[in-house]
């Protein structure tokens, strides 16, 4: 079957999980519920979609077959669907038990919303025009803004108008990089913009506002204070969406521009770029760190992971550039792996997260504690999220990141002398971004689910409905999969990296190990690794299991050892000082990190609106419908005024 009818076969579900959520508003339980499993098989839909594209090679043909259409799927979009698909599909079963919290409080709007969210996103990766593209990039902005100010608050619609106007300014700029491209190709047709691709001075200017743009709704490091502030007010399952799919839209957006499009002609593009990456990746890390909401901090992992992501994308452009394309290839195969496995452990984490937050009903970390007792099914997908995203083996962030190592291994010995600069810089960016990432989740793991409970409401909890945990759990599986699964798995990211690059694919595995192009430099196993870690986790639980009576009589039971002082509550860590020593080891870089954007210091304060939520948008003057009118006007005039700033037909 055509991979395009079962795109469309994902859309009318999403389409009817909509419908449903409208119509059942009355009996919102129930209609919720069913909407949720229709959501799902769109998402399975999709998956299918994508899957089969990369399986089967459907994408992989000429260009010139494209030419004239308004959609396409080749091996990137296929890819693109898959993240969404999968992401979607976790988020739709999560959301059948979720949306218990918000029955009576508008969630059935809120579930037209994610419907029309994950619609739009599906459908702009598989366009193949730019008006097309345009009309579901301001479909996307204008439901993922809904999403953000549902519930009403100062707050939310302080952050959700933040989010449009960096939106925004982030279209503008793409708008104006395919208004170049239209000119130049005298069509709107993406196949003809690859078929008749600017140059010099000119293409670079493209290039630089698309990276800009793009690198808006990617969230990267100068670009990210929207993220910041929209991600933790959304409702969970909305905001993993955001965080996970939306995010990466602007990877593709850099790609399709700046490899496709453009060829990457330029070294100091990918320089660029590897550069931008790296700080993104240490930057966003360590802001994360410094934060006790648990939601806000996973915001900021985003941005470190959208920076690694960036790191190979670099490499591999560079790669380009410089005529060497089997580092073009391990580069881009590395940053494409790590985009659909921070897709799925962080997915796996923000869903985690949300079941904490729906249980305690608050998403400050120092109220948490103990629970790994009380909601034990959510602590072990949890843990396995933690581990993939700190890079553990044998789980999947490990393997991406391996890729992304090795290319920057390759980069520093090809070339010239900023090769030489430029591999070594991002290792070491890279190896600073894994210690940190560990720190980090040390920290959250501990505080939220290890110890004692430090609040009442800690100490009461239970575990979350069926529904979030199967999701969830379908995640962390997931995850293992796509590590131990590698040798396996990379081959169909070689062939992508291939056909975006339009070069033969490389072989990248040996039976059950992988390697970087060349086995000579280097070869993982993660089935191997997974065999040992097992084996030596069983030798020590089989003599624990062993002596458990004599270490159980042995056992003392008490408050802890205080240094002489009574034991008080207050004693325990707290996320705080967890990483007081490094906030105050990196005091400079906290220190001058900017309290507030440039829309809270110059653009809500005309509007009204105050920065510390001490007054009702009401009171200050400015009632909320006028909000969503101006930002309405705002979307529609960017929409409607492109066909007419050129004269492409």
């Amino acid at each position: 079957m055509n991979p395009l009818v079962l795109v469309l076969f994902a859309l009318v579900c999403y389409g009817i999980a909509a419908l449903v959520s409208l119509v059942g508003r009355k009996q919102e339980q129930d209609s919720l519920r069913i909407a949720g499993v229709i959501s799902a098989f769109g998402g399975l839909f999709g998956m299918l979609a994508g899957l089969t594209t990369i399986v089967c090679g459907y994408g992989s043909a000429d260009a010139a077959a494209a030419a004239g259409r308004v959609v396409n799927m080749d091996m990137l979009s296929a890819l693109m669907v898959v993240v969404i698909s999968i992401v979607t599909m976790a988020a739709s079963v999560y959301s059948i038990n979720y949306l218990k919290e918000y029955l009576g409080k508008g969630g059935w709007k809120i579930n037209i919303l994610f419907n029309v969210f994950a619609a739009a996103m599906t459908a702009l990766v598989v366009s193949a025009n730019v008006m097309v593209f345009i009309v579901f990039m301001e479909i996307i902005s204008l439901a993922s803004w809904l999403i953000v100010i549902s519930d009403g608050s100062v707050s939310s619609k302080k952050a959700g108008l933040q989010y449009f106007i960096a939106d925004h300014v982030a279209s503008v700029l793409i708008m104006a990089a395919f208004l170049i491209l239209a000119l130049h190709a005298n069509s709107y047709d993406f196949s003809a913009f690859s078929h008749n691709p600017v140059t010099g001075t000119t293409a670079s200017l493209v290039f630089l506002l698309a990276l800009a743009g793009f690198g808006i709704k990617a969230a990267s490091i100068g670009f990210h204070g929207w993220l910041a502030k929209a991600y933790p007010i959304a409702p969970s399952y909305c905001s993993t969406l955001i965080s996970c799919v939306m995010v990466k839209i602007g990877i593709y957006g850099i790609l399709k521009v700046g490899v496709l499009f453009l060829g990457a002609t330029q070294m100091w593009w990918g320089f660029l770029v590897l550069i931008f990456g790296a700080l993104s990746s240490v930057l966003g890390v360590m802001y994360a760190l410094a934060e006790h909401d648990i939601k806000r901090l996973l915001a900021y992992h985003t941005i470190e992971n959208i920076g690694i992501i960036l790191i190979g994308v670099g490499v591999s452009m560079i790669g380009i550039a410089s005529h060497h394309p089997t580092l073009a290839l391990l580069g881009l195969l590395g940053g494409l792996y790590h985009l659909l496995n921070h897709a799925v452990f962080k997915g796996l984490l923000c869903l985690g997260s949300g079941s904490i937050v729906y249980r305690m009903h608050t998403k400050d970390m120092d109220k948490m504690g103990g629970l790994g007792k009380t909601m034990p099914k959510t602590a072990i997908t949890f843990l396995i999220g933690t581990l993939a995203i700190c890079a553990l083996p044998p789980l999947n962030g490990f393997v991406s990141e391996w890729f992304i190592y090795q290319s920057l291994f390759s980069l520093g010995k090809t070339g010239s002398v900023a090769n030489l600069l430029a591999g070594p810089f991002g290792m070491v960016m890279l190896a600073l971004t894994g210690a940190l990432a560990c720190m980090c989740f040390v920290k959250v793991y501990g505080i939220c689910f290890a110890g004692a409970p430090k609040t009442e409401q800690a100490a009461n909890t239970r575990e979350v409905g069926p529904a979030m945990v199967t999701a969830t759990s379908a995640l962390a599986v997931l995850c293992i999969v796509l590590g131990i699964g590698s040798p396996w798995i990379a081959p169909y990211f070689s062939a992508i990296a291939s056909s975006i690059l339009h070069i033969a694919p490389v072989t990248v595995v040996n039976g059950m190990a992988v390697y970087p192009a060349v086995a000579d430099q280097a070869i993982l196993s993660t089935p191997v690794i997974a065999i040992a870690l097992t084996l030596l986790t069983l030798v020590p639980a089989t003599l624990l299991y062993a002596f458990r009576q004599r270490r159980l009589a042995n056992r003392q039971q008490g408050d802890p050892w205080a240094c002489g002082y009574q034991y008080e509550h207050r004693m325990t860590v707290s996320a705080s000082g967890v990483t007081r020593p490094m906030r105050h080891m990196f005091g400079f870089i906290y220190n001058n990190r900017p309290q507030q954007s440039l829309t809270e210091r110059y653009i809500l304060p005309r509007l009204c609106l105050t920065t510390d939520g001490s007054q009702s948008v009401e009171d200050n003057g400015l009632d909320s419908r006028k909000v969503h009118f101006l930002c309405s006007t705002v979307a529609l005039f960017v929409v409607l005024f492109f066909p007419f700033m050129s004269g492409v037909s």
